[in-house]
Order: C-alpha cells, then structure tokens, then sequence
C-alpha cells in the first residue's frame, strides 16, 4: 500500500524524532553560489568539516553571464562565484567552475550527468530542485541553515509531507508541451493547491513524455506549492540515465535497474489526495499575471472581474495593472520586446530542437531581443553537433552561452522596464527578469513563433 514516495522516504529515514520531524538521509547535495556561502561559514565558524563531499555538487549558474564567461562584472555576483570556488576548493567539492565544460544550470547539468538517480534522496539551497524528481528522486528544495546540516551530517531534519498524485491521461495535441501542461495544472490547482504535499505525476501522457518533458514538468512543481514532484522511472528513464558519466556502469547498472524497476506506487496504495486531467483539454498556455498558475489557452482570453470573487478582483487588478493588461483582452496578437528559450525548465536539446523545427527557413522578427541561452555545455554542444546552430543562425538568432540568464535578474541579461517577454522561464513575478520588466511564460514552441512574429502567437499555426 505504499507509494514511490513512501517508499524512498521510509529508505531513508534515520531516526524519528519523537513528537518531531524525522531525521532523512540526503543522497546529493547540489550547491551553487547563491545560497551556499553562508552555509560554508556556519561550518567554518563551528569548526567542522564537511561529512561526505564526495556527495556534493558545486556550480556556479545564477550569476554567470551568456555573452562571455572571461569576467562578471557586477561585484556581487563576481564575489559569490569567487567564494564557491573558494569553499569548494577548502572544503574539497567537486566544483564545476564556469565557462568549463561541466558547467551549466545546476538542474540541468544533475540529470545529464546521472548525478540525479533513481531512488536517491536530493537537496539544494534552490526552489527548483523539484527538477530531479523527473528521474525517480525524491528531490525538494532547502534554506541555508538546512543546507550547513546536510554539509556537516549528510542528514536534515524534515517534516513528512502528505501525498498526491495527478494523473494525465490521453495524447497531446500537435503544438502542446510539457510546458503547457505544467501551466494546465497551475491554472487548475492555483500556486497554492498542493502546498505541503509530494505530488507524483502519473498516468498515460506522462508514460510518454520523454525525459526532458519529464524534467520540465518536475521542474514546476515546486509553483504550485508542492514539496517536490515525482515521476516513477521507467524504461524511458533507463534509456536516458544509461551510458551518463555518473550512471553505473556493467554489473552494477544491472542490479541498480532491478532496484529502480522497484520504484513505483503499489496498485494498492493511498494518496492523500489524487487529481486526474485530460490531455485533450489541453492548448498551448500563455500567462497573464504575475504568478504561474494565471494561465490561459494562448486563444483564450483574460479573465474579467465579474468571473473572480471579490477577493481574487483585487488580486486580477494589481496582476492586470502590472501587466499592462485588460479584463477580456485577447493576449494573441500583442507585441512582445524581449524572447527568452532557456532556464532550468526549458534549456534542454529537445527545446532547442522544438524551437528550430518552427523558425527554420524564417526569420526573427527585427523588433524583437531573442536570448537563446543552452542549460548546460553539454546541450551547447549537442546543439552544434545536431546543426541547430546554423539553423537558429540562419533565422537571425544568436545561440549564447550557458547560463541561468533572462530566468532571473541576477546576471546581465535584464529585460528594461516595462518590455513585454515571452519567456520558456519558470516564474513570471514582478521584477523577475528585470525591474520593472512585464513576463508572459510560454512553451519553446510558443516563445519560437512569437520571436517571428513580433507577436505572442499560437505555435499551431506555424508547425
């Protein structure tokens, strides 16, 4: 009667604390420069080492620039970079340092490497740890003080979530993505609705989603309030994972797959709370507020203020306000300034692959800004090997180099005040990709045909 979630939880459980949260044992730790340094000068300041470093992951990706990565400029960012390598370098982590051939996001580089696995315990100082879940991990975000425990005992002290699993059943239409998808969900949840729970996502769509889609949609999970999100893995997972510079290699791929085959929710078991949606209801999103889960159909329309309570009116007029947005206004058509392909949700090579399948033989709009930033090196040079590089250059973009970059304001690549950005990004706040900046999120399909258009535009009528 258990589920995937039950199951890697209880294998990890190391005491529980009576009338208390339970003492978990963390397979990885990720760190990058952000959220780690304070972490480092509590173990520092109490004289302690590190427990397993061997168990520990460093890299830089929030700060880093994606026009060059000789220098950062901004003294901030320049010293936290610095600082990781520094404490990597004393505390003896690995550190995949930036412009090298490891580096990238954090969120990308773990799965591609097979330093994310199934049935691993997971943490990083970052909200969007959610990510890894896609492989069978139990993977969930952490504070900084949680962070020095893990880097002292390899353990944390954590509260048992409930459960949820939300099914997604039937085939995609053409032009619809994990992307929209996870938009789907947040505008039917709301950015709140599975706040303290682990959701395993299940059922036939996701059977086949590939890996990336997978990790786009764990990627998100963490905006509608979930603890983490969960995929079970299946030969899908194996089929990615196998031949990865971190996966078990011969023998011992073997026996850890026979494990693997093992993680899944039991026939029997008892979620807390189980949700089933239908593909077919599904079209590309669009967003028209200033948090993920205000979503529409790209042809839908605005909500108007007599369609919400009295509460959430007041909620729609500041989003619309922001947004320079109208009750009922259909956002198809409106110009945008800025096109972000990329960020920790959607800088994979099957969204670059899906961005080049709609400008090929087009050309970029000339007043629109086109960012296309790879998540990792590994994804830049899966881009050059496959040509994808000549065909996005060919439409007038420029592929960058890896980097967080427009995901958030902590990196050169601000959008100004005011611009509209059509962004594969996961959070659409005020100020997020610059102060000021206005966010509409969208799919590598739909952020493709907008950066030809100049427009937000339905991907349907382009593929």
């Amino acid at each position: 009667m258990n589920t995937l979630f039950d199951k890697i939880w209880d294998a990890h459980v190391v005491q529980n604390v009576e009338d208390g949260p339970t003492q978990l044992y963390i397979d990885r730790l990720y760190a990058h420069e952000v959220t780690s340094p304070q972490a480092f000068d509590t173990l520092r300041d109490k004289g302690i080492k590190v427990f397993r470093p061997d168990h520990v992951v460093a890299m830089p990706d929030h700060n880093t620039p994606s026009d060059q990565q000789e220098r950062i400029d901004d003294p901030i960012g320049r010293k936290q970079v610095e600082t990781l390598a520094k404490n990597c370098e004393e505390f003896g982590i690995k550190h995949f340092a930036m412009g090298t051939k490891d580096n990238g996001i954090i969120h990308v580089v773990g799965p591609e490497k097979a330093l994310s696995l199934p049935g691993m315990t997971i943490v990083c100082g970052d909200s969007h740890t959610s990510t890894h879940g896609a492989v069978g991990a139990l993977a969930m975000g952490i504070g900084t003080s949680e962070v020095a425990q893990v880097l002292a005992s390899e353990t944390i002290l954590q509260s048992k979530p409930k459960s949820m699993r939300i099914n997604i059943e039937g085939e995609l239409q053409p032009g619809v993505t994990a992307k929209d998808v996870a938009l789907y969900i947040m505008a039917q949840m709301t950015t709140s609705g599975a706040t303290g729970y682990v959701v395993e996502y299940a059922g036939s769509t996701i059977k086949n989603m590939s890996m990336e889609g997978r990790l786009t949609l764990s990627n998100l999970s963490i905006e509608m309030g979930s603890r983490a999100g969960i995929i079970a893995p299946d030969e899908t997972t194996f089929a990615y994972l196998k031949g990865r510079e971190y996966a078990p290699k011969g023998a011992e791929w073997d026996k850890a797959v026979e494990y693997w085959k093992t993680l899944k929710s039991d026939d029997d078991a008892v979620f807390d709370k189980e949700v089933t949606y239908y593909a077919k209801d599904i079209a590309p999103r669009i967003t028209y507020g200033t948090n993920p889960g205000a979503g529409i159909a790209i042809d839908g329309t605005v909500p108007t203020y007599d369609s919400v309570s009295a509460e959430e009116k007041a909620q729609l007029e500041a989003q619309l306000s922001y947004m320079q947005f109208e009750p009922g206004q259909k956002l198809e058509g409106t110009p945008v300034d800025y096109c972000f392909l990329g960020a920790c949700t959607n800088g994979r090579i099957e969204d670059f692959r899906a961005f080049a399948s709609i400008v090929k033989g087009k050309k970029k709009a000339d007043s629109v800004v086109a960012w296309l930033v790879p998540g990792s090196w590994l994804v830049r040079q899966q881009i050059i090997d496959e040509g994808i590089d000549k065909i996005l250059e060919a439409a007038g973009f420029e592929l960058r180099l890896p980097s967080c970059s427009s995901c958030l304001a902590m990196n050169p690549d601000k959008v100004p005040a005011g611009k509209l950005s059509i962004s594969t990004s996961n959070r659409n706040f005020v100020g997020r990709q610059g102060p000021g900046a206005r966010t509409v999120l969208a799919s590598p399909l739909t952020v493709a045909a907008s950066a030809i258009t100049g427009k937000i535009t339905d991907p349907r009528t382009m593929l």
